[in-house]
């Protein structure tokens, strides 16, 4: 039987396929020109397809000692930041269920006081220096081993698990900790994969922390160096005019096939995809891990 077609349902999917084409095209756009001839891109409009293909662009960036520093700084902290983060999170979420906890109540405004007031950025940044961080690698992961929000998912989730699974393991001798590397856990990978996608895309994207803490340029990160390439688009385009400078201010040198321009389209294709491809692995926990984690009975 054929399927008719209300007036409703064509401007639905007229307006969805219009919406995902919006959503999609700028990085159809920014993979068209990081797969372009610099010289040839600036010449002609580009919409769909490279203008004279050439992964000239790309082989410029991975050759760059400072850009292959700058990513291996991003994956590190990603993935030290992430696992640590949600570790400590679920286990002070854990310790939060606990009714005979001493100062449960304590823990839980010391924790949430901060999520409200900020003390700024000068206290922030005495407070790091106090403490050691500043131009250290772990100014990106301490800082944010622990998250309000997260934890108060994660409590709900786990006190929605049946108390009987603790009184069983508790009569097998088992301890608190055991019982929560053991049981909890893995019972628990849902809101553990739902939060460690939030924390991984925030360290993965987080261009603020090497901007303001670090001055060593061995410990910036990725998006940091993307964003000094994007604030610098006059000084690279002037620097491009003139054969005898360099291209880029970050270490990326121009060549006959490429523009400061092409080497950013080139270099922001391969700061967003990585953890684009991450989403389609943990997309399937994370509305259940939200919706169970967010909504308690």
């Amino acid at each position: 039987m054929r399927k008719k077609w209300s007036l409703f349902s064509v401007f639905n999917y007229l307006f969805l396929a219009l919406f995902a084409f919006g959503t999609l095209y700028p990085f159809v756009y920014i993979l068209a020109y990081s797969l372009s001839d610099g010289v040839e891109a600036t010449k002609s409009t580009i919409y769909f397809w490279p203008k004279s293909f050439t992964l000239e662009n790309y082989r410029q960036i991975f050759q760059d000692a400072t850009f292959l520093a700058a990513y291996q700084i991003t994956i590190l902290r990603t993935i030290i930041g992430t696992i640590l983060h949600v570790f400590l999170c679920a286990l002070f979420a854990y310790a939060l269920t606990k009714k005979s906890l001493p100062g449960r109540t304590f823990f839980s405004i010391f924790i949430f006081v901060p999520m409200l007031f900020s003390g700024g950025m000068i206290p922030t940044f005495i407070l790091y220096r106090q403490l050691g961080l500043i131009d250290s690698f772990w100014v990106y992961v301490i800082p944010f081993l622990y998250n309000f929000f997260n934890i108060i998912i994660m409590r709900t989730f786990f006190q929605q698990l049946p108390d009987s699974l603790e009184e069983s393991a508790k009569m097998d001798g088992c301890g608190d900790f055991r019982i929560f590397v053991r049981i909890i856990l893995p019972l628990s990978v849902p809101v553990l994969a739902t939060i460690g996608l939030f924390i991984g895309v925030f360290h993965w994207n987080d261009w603020f922390t090497g901007t303001y803490f670090v001055t060593n340029k061995d410990l910036l990160p990725v998006q940091t160096l993307l964003n000094e390439l994007l604030t610098q688009s006059q000084a690279l385009a002037n620097a491009a005019r003139n054969a005898s400078q360099t291209g880029s201010s970050a270490g990326l040198q121009t060549t006959a096939a490429t523009t400061p321009e092409s080497l950013r389209m080139a270099t922001l294709m391969v700061a967003t995809v990585p953890i684009l491809c991450v989403y389609p692995f943990l997309q399937k926990y994370f509305v259940k891990g939200v919706m169970i984690g967010s909504v308690k009975g």
